[in-house]
């Protein structure tokens, strides 16, 4: 029998869904909360197999009460069932430590497969979400050239910007010409440009330029 925790602050919702699945044979609606605070409270308390967690409460949103639970009990098992797909929820309910993410439009029975296989060890997202976590991670390996600049390079590439010569930037930086030049060829190599002029271009393309 799989032990559901179930935390919605609309009593109807938990009337309602918690009467479908204490319908199922294998599933137990042992508590319900209406806000974090008594979430987290009972969740530690009674250990149930699963937590339907709903993310917008008062005293404390679905969110932090997650972030609570996994924090004592790592172990824990956190569905969140929520009306919101918005990056402000999803990713900080994820990042909080839930396995699943569902929404409340998901039908009665999609719900309960959701317990089960959250139970088994499975992570189950809406397809939205699993979207929203994919463009994400894309985002996240799409650099720029200039990223792979180190702090000096970046240094003398906004001098450059500033027409200094390599001997004016040596200078002003109490370091050797010879220095200056190696540096200045990394940073064309790094940024794919084949002289001065092209990375200064690039630099104010790019908006590298410190504001004044």
């Amino acid at each position: 029998m799989i032990k559901v925790l179930f935390v919605d602050d609309h009593e109807m919702v938990r009337i309602g869904v918690s009467a479908y699945l204490s319908a199922q044979p294998d599933i137990e609606v042992i508590a319900e909360a209406d806000d974090g605070t008594k979430a987290v409270e009972l969740a530690l308390k009674d250990k149930p197999d699963i937590i339907l967690m709903d993310l917008v409460m008062k005293e404390m949103d679905g969110i932090e009460a997650t972030k609570r639970i996994i924090e004592s009990w790592p172990e824990a098992k956190i569905i969140i069932v929520t009306s919101f797909l918005d990056d402000e929820k999803v990713y900080p309910a994820l990042e909080a430590g839930a396995a699943s993410y569902m929404l409340k439009t998901s039908k009665a029975n999609e719900i309960a497969d959701a317990i089960r296989a959250t139970f088994a060890g499975q992570t189950i997202l809406e397809p939205e979400v699993a979207g929203k976590i994919m463009n994400k991670m894309r985002q996240k390996h799409i650099t720029q050239p200039h990223d792979e600049l180190t702090e000096r390079e970046r240094e003398i590439l906004l001098l450059m910007t500033d027409g200094k010569t390599n001997q004016e930037i040596a200078n002003e930086l109490f370091i050797a010409v010879k220095t200056v030049k190696v540096h200045v060829s990394n940073i064309l190599a790094k940024l794919h440009v084949q002289d001065r002029t092209q990375a200064v271009i690039y630099a104010f393309k790019h908006n590298l330029i410190s504001p004044e």
